[in-house]
């Protein structure tokens, strides 16, 4: 908001677009200096004065009710009029819905691959960061404009399916896993038992190689033994889903591109970027300074970078989708990389439509996950183990709370997913549910207490911030400016989480809003003083449950009104 009024400003006097000159404004490193400051150096080379003239000459120009401009060697700094601001704020803005959501995307239409498990291997903890990255990167990207549509690419084809088949025939026991409370826990421990065994028994992967090349031409007991393993593993992973509020528009499996592969393979005959290579088709990449794709091993079967082709082929013309991003671990840059630059091979059109958005691994006591070793921490077992604890913490503090079973649950859920997403997506995360459970500190429990302690406040004032009188002046106090200007920071924040496709933005946020609201709450007694002054605090509450509460709901975080 404030961006929007200096920008505005700022475009009568400079040779630059408003969205150049939005750029440009950042926030002094202390309030003293002022609110908002615009470095001079660019525009210094552009008008070929100094920085310093450039600030001087701009803060005897801009005159305004709304801030006072003043020079500071080569930045413009702006100490904006706080009770203006805040009236304008918490007037006009706050009821506008286009405030909380900026279009930026202006309807472009965005296919996130995201999630993406293996079948016949249960959801580890690893497996989040995938899927709730992922969920909250489309739900920030829809909130600001933007068409999306999450498609979960599941991992049901390739040569893990023949070790699957290979294990289960030698070592599969039917009956005892029909009775299976978790039979996904079983496929593991057979996909664990093959690699195990193939250490001293190396034949055991030509034996795997020979199941999946029967699976891929129509074997009916290979196709038999696959079918079971992805009804048996999609059940399992519907009830994660649930729970952790993700939803998909596609439930594609790799196994869906199966034919339409030949049409890529054909295609790239025909522009002449096919060449063998030891008995493997490939595509150079040398202009690319990348090693070949390899598309078609030399046995004849499929590799995943084939498949790769043809479903973001699908995407762009059967889904109609202007950019395809993939939310998938860093460790697969360089296939992400390889893939792209063969679309762009074949047609140039594609030069920018895909994205690799890549995110670190899940560590637990910092060593990585495998699941071929079995060192899996399930995603399951760490939910019902973070809703338990939340459930305990909240016996002892509030026992008398209505629906408390429904609340830990949204508490426990709460922490695993924030304790994820506060972290920038690109770094290892190393789990521990201990620090994510706690109260205070940067944890979700905090936020969602926070909110609580909004909605606790406005239910004891029962309305009384719905008049038209406000005392504005309360602007000027030393814990409520911080307040204000950081809700009005909301939509700024929104549109760098939506263009970085970076979640912790959000996070990042929030815990400076709810520490902020905290010291105001802490410092200043809302239901205190004349009916004007009281509705002035309330409002202020009501933003900050708002601004919390959609952040929240943003990384798929629920927002209990009672903790």
């Amino acid at each position: 908001m404030k961006q929007d009024l200096l920008t505005e400003c700022l475009a009568l006097h400079l040779p630059l677009p408003k969205g150049e000159i939005a750029a440009l404004l950042e926030h002094p490193p202390n309030d003293s200096m002022g609110d908002v400051a615009l470095p001079c150096f660019v525009l210094a080379k552009k008008l070929k004065i100094s920085p310093g003239d450039i600030a001087k000459q701009l803060a005897e120009q801009l005159v305004h009710p709304g801030f006072i401009a003043e020079a500071a060697g080569p930045y413009l700094n702006f100490k904006l009029n706080r009770q203006l601001f805040g009236e304008a704020l918490l007037t006009s803005s706050i009821g506008d819905d286009s405030f909380w959501r900026p279009n930026i995307g202006k309807g472009t239409r965005v296919i996130l691959d995201m999630s993406s498990p293996n079948i016949a291997k249960p959801f580890g903890i690893g497996h989040l960061r995938s899927t709730m990255i992922g969920n909250a990167i489309s739900r920030i990207l829809q909130e600001t404009g933007f068409d999306t549509v999450n498609v979960n690419h599941l991992g049901d084809w390739g040569t893990q399916f023949g070790k699957m088949i290979t294990a289960y025939v030698k070592w599969g026991d039917p009956v005892a896993m029909a009775q299976s409370n978790n039979i996904t826990k079983d496929y593991l421990a057979l996909y664990v038992k093959f690699h195990e065994e193939a250490e001293h028994h190396p034949e055991l992967e030509l034996e795997a190689r020979e199941w999946f090349r029967k699976l891929e031409n129509g074997d009916s007991q290979a196709l038999q033994l696959w079918k079971e393993m992805i009804g048996e593993s999609l059940k399992q992973f519907d009830k994660l889903y649930k729970r952790l509020g993700v939803t998909f528009d596609h439930v594609l499996g790799e196994s869906f591109y199966n034919d339409k592969m030949g049409a890529v393979i054909e295609e790239l005959r025909k522009l002449e970027l096919l060449e063998e290579s030891e008995g493997a088709l490939v595509v150079r990449l040398d202009e690319a300074d990348m090693p070949p794709c390899l598309l078609v091993k030399s046995d004849g079967t499929s590799i995943y970078a084939t498949r790769d082709l043809a479903t973001a082929i699908y995407r762009r013309k059967q889904m109609n989708g202007d950019l395809l991003l993939y939310v998938v671990g860093g460790e697969q840059s360089l296939h992400f990389q390889q893939v792209f630059r063969v679309l762009e091979k074949m047609d140039d059109s594609w030069q920018g439509r895909c994205q690799h958005i890549p995110f670190g691994l899940m560590r637990m006591d910092g060593q990585k996950m495998s699941t071929r070793r079995g060192k899996v921490m399930f995603l399951e077992e760490v939910l019902n183990e973070a809703i338990s604890q939340a459930k305990k913490i909240i016996e002892a503090k509030n026992p008398s709370l209505a629906n408390k079973e429904a609340v830990a649950e949204e508490v426990g859920i709460g922490a695993v997913v924030f304790g994820d997403l506060k972290n920038t997506r690109t770094l290892d995360v190393d789990f521990s549910l201990k620090d994510i459970l706690q109260f205070d500190g940067e944890t979700g429990p905090y936020l969602q207490y926070t909110h609580a302690r909004t909605c606790s406040i406005l239910r004891k004032a029962d309305g009384a911030d719905q008049t038209e009188e406000l005392n504005f002046s309360l602007a000027e106090h030393d814990h409520v400016w911080p307040l204000l200007k950081l809700i009005s920071n909301y939509p700024q924040r929104l549109q760098q989480a939506a263009g970085r496709y970076e979640p912790s933005i959000m996070a990042r946020y929030l815990l400076e809003l709810a520490q902020a609201f905290n010291r105001f709450y802490h410092h200043v007694k809302v239901l205190d003083g004349s009916a004007p002054e009281q509705a002035f605090k309330l409002r202020l509450v009501r933003a900050s449950s708002e601004a919390i509460r959609k952040g929240l709901s943003l990384l798929g975080i629920s927002a209990p009104e009672e903790l």
